[in-house]
């Protein structure tokens, strides 16, 4: 093989290297985006939650068993 032929060969496969290498980015660049929409989601979801262990400890839930009674002892002594 001359001199020649082997720089031709390096280059070629430089080249497929180098889109080898662009596919790779290309795929991660992907999965990347996949990973930060979930980590969106998942941010969303954890305030959500934070919010309402938050209301849950204000007491500003309305227990809906005590707000029936109550109504009904309103309703009876309107009577």
């Amino acid at each position: 093989m001359s001199e020649e032929e082997k720089k031709i060969i390096l280059i070629t496969d430089l080249v497929d290297q180098r889109l080898r290498k662009e596919q790779e980015i290309e795929y991660y660049e992907k999965e990347l985006r996949k990973i930060q929409e979930r980590l969106g989601y998942l941010y969303k979801e954890k305030t959500l939650t934070e919010t309402i262990l938050s209301i849950i400890q204000t007491e500003k839930v309305v227990d809906i068993k005590q707000y029936m009674q109550a109504k009904l002892e309103n309703k009876n002594e309107k009577t």
